[in-house]
C-alpha cells in the first residue's frame, strides 16, 4: 500500500471547493439532501427514535442544535446520531453503489454544524458532497458490489469516515488536521450484518455520524491518530478491504463524484434494497391480475441473498429485509408503504396465509449484485393458471428512470407524517434552493424541520 495515500486524500479532499463541484454534483447533492431530511421526518416518531431520543435526554448535553421533528435541542453529536437513526430507520434513503447507505452518515452532521455555527447552504452542499464521495470511493475501490458477500454493514465502515469529512470541512481543518480526524474515524469503524432486521440496524448509522462528527471535533482540539491510518499495516484498508482495494479508483476522487456517476438510486419502496425487485415483480403481477387474491400458490427465483430469506419475520420491521413478505405485500395490496412494515400487517390473516403459498428458490447462478441480479415471481391462480413477472431494475435505480413526478410524491408523502401540507411545501421549496440560501434562511429552514 503506497506510502501517503491518507496524506494525499485529504489534500484532494481539502482542495475541493463548491465552485469545482459542476452542476450535476450540485444537483445530485441536493436530491440526496431532500430525500434524506423527507425520509428522516416520516421516520422521527417510529420507537426506535423515540427511545434513542429519551436516552439521549437523560444523557443530558449541551443544548447545541435540534432533534428534527421536535423543539427540543441536544449537544451536536446527540443530534447527528438521532438525525441519523431517524433518517435510516426507515429503510428509505436512497441507494448508492456499491451499496452503502451514505446519506444518514452525513446530512445529519452538516445541519448540527450549520445550526450550532450559522453556515450557509453552500457550505451544507459542499461538505455533504465531500462525505457522499469519501463513502462512495470507499465502497467502489474495494469493489464491494455483492451485498451477500460482505463482511461489515457499510455505513459502519465507510460512513464513519464520511461523517468525519463532512465535519472537517465544516470545521474548517486543515489537511493535516483532516487527517488525523480521518485516524480518530477509522477506530470507530464496524457493524455487524447480524443486526439487519433489528432496531439497532439504524444505529449503525448514527454511530458513523456521531463518531465521525466527535472524530473531527477532537481532531480540532488538537488530539491526534495515525495520521497514515488509510495505508497503515493494520489500518482501515487492511482491516475492512482485505480481499481488493484499488487505490486508484480512490485517488480518482470526484472524477466524476460517485454521486453523478454511476449516481443515487432513490428509492421508492421503505425496505432493504434487495426487495425491490421481488417487489416490482409483486406489483406487475397485482396489475395483471386486477388484484384478484386467490392465488394458489407462488415461486420466487432470486440470487443467493441469504440476508433476505426470511419466510417468517418477526415483526414487521424484521418484513423490510424478507424478500418473501415484500413480495407478499405488493401481491396483496397492490403498494409497499411505510404503513406496510407495522406489525398489525405483518400479522393479519392475509399474510399469515399468503407467507405460507410463497417457496423462495435462491439460484447460484444468477449473479448477486445489484446492477446484474434479477427476481421472478411466478403466481399459480385457483384456476391453474399461471402469471410471472421478472424484474431486471426497480425504477429510480441505475440507469432505470423514474416516472415524471414520482420523486416528489415520495417526498410528500414522508412529510405529512411530521408537517403540514403548507409547511411541506414552504420546506420543499427552500430545499430546491438550499445552494442560494445564507445562514439566517438555513436557520428558518431548521426551524420548519424542528417544529
Amino acid at each position: 500500500m503506497d506510502v501517503g495515500l491518507t496524506q494525499d486524500l485529504c489534500a484532494i479532499i481539502h482542495a475541493t471547493r463548491y465552485e469545482s463541484l459542476g452542476d450535476d454534483c450540485i444537483h445530485r447533492v441536493k436530491q440526496a439532501v431532500k430525500d434524506g431530511i423527507a425520509v428522516a421526518l416520516a421516520g422521527c416518531n417510529e420507537p426506535p427514535v423515540k427511545i434513542m431520543t429519551a436516552h439521549m435526554l437523560a444523557l443530558g448535553g449541551s443544548p447545541q442544535a435540534s432533534i428534527w421533528g421536535t423543539r427540543t435541542k441536544v449537544s451536536l453529536t446527540q443530534a447527528a446520531y438521532i438525525n441519523s437513526v431517524a433518517t435510516h430507520v426507515l429503510d428509505f434513503e436512497p441507494m448508492w453503489s456499491p451499496p452503502t447507505h451514505s446519506v444518514s452518515p452525513t446530512v445529519p452532521v452538516a445541519f448540527a454544524l450549520a445550526e450550532a455555527h450559522r453556515l450557509t447552504g453552500r457550505q451544507i452542499i459542499t461538505a455533504v458532497a465531500k462525505g457522499l464521495e469519501i463513502q462512495g470511493r470507499l465502497q467502489y475501490a474495494g469493489d464491494q458490489y455483492v451485498p451477500e458477500a460482505l463482511r461489515f454493514h457499510p455505513p459502519g465502515v465507510a460512513g464513519v469516515l464520511g461523517s468525519s469529512v463532512v465535519a472537517a470541512d465544516l470545521l474548517q481543518l486543515d489537511a493535516t488536521t483532516m487527517q488525523h480526524a480521518l485516524g480518530l474515524a477509522a477506530s470507530r469503524a464496524g457493524a455487524l450484518l447480524a443486526n439487519v432486521g433489528s432496531m439497532t440496524k439504524s444505529t449503525h448509522c448514527g454511530n458513523a455520524a456521531a463518531s465521525g462528527l466527535d472524530a473531527a471535533l477532537l481532531a480540532q482540539r488538537g488530539f491526534t491518530a495515525n495520521p497514515d491510518v488509510l495505508e497503515a499495516h493494520k489500518g482501515l484498508i487492511r482491516t475492512f478491504y482485505p480481499d481488493r482495494f484499488d487505490v486508484d479508483r480512490l485517488l480518482a476522487y470526484g472524477k466524476p463524484h460517485r454521486v453523478v456517476d454511476p449516481g443515487l438510486a432513490i428509492k421508492l419502496f421503505p425496505s432493504q434494497y434487495g426487495t425491490h425487485y421481488g417487489i416490482t415483480a409483486g406489483l406487475d403481477l397485482h396489475r395483471a391480475l386486477g388484484g384478484r387474491k386467490d392465488i394458489r400458490r407462488v415461486r420466487m427465483v432470486s440470487p443467493v441473498m441469504k440476508y433476505v430469506d426470511r419466510p417468517r419475520p418477526a415483526t414487521g420491521l424484521d418484513g423490510k429485509f424478507s424478500l418473501q413478505y415484500t413480495t407478499a405485500a405488493a401481491l396483496l395490496d397492490g403498494a409497499v408503504e411505510i404503513d406496510s412494515f407495522t406489525d398489525e400487517r405483518r400479522f393479519r390473516a392475509d399474510m399469515v396465509e399468503m407467507l405460507g403459498k410463497i417457496e423462495l428458490v435462491q439460484d447460484e447462478s444468477i449473479p448477486g449484485d445489484f446492477h446484474s441480479m434479477h427476481v421472478e415471481v411466478q403466481v399459480e391462480l385457483d384456476d391453474g393458471t399461471s402469471h410471472t413477472a421478472i424484474c431486471r431494475a426497480p425504477r429510480g435505480s441505475w440507469g432505470v428512470p423514474m416516472k415524471a413526478g414520482e420523486h416528489q410524491a415520495k417526498l410528500r408523502d414522508c412529510l405529512k407524517y411530521a408537517l403540514a401540507e403548507k409547511d411541506s411545501e414552504t420546506l420543499l421549496e427552500l430545499l430546491n434552493r438550499l445552494d442560494e440560501l445564507d445562514a439566517q434562511a438555513i436557520q428558518s429552514l431548521l426551524t420548519l424541520m424542528s417544529a
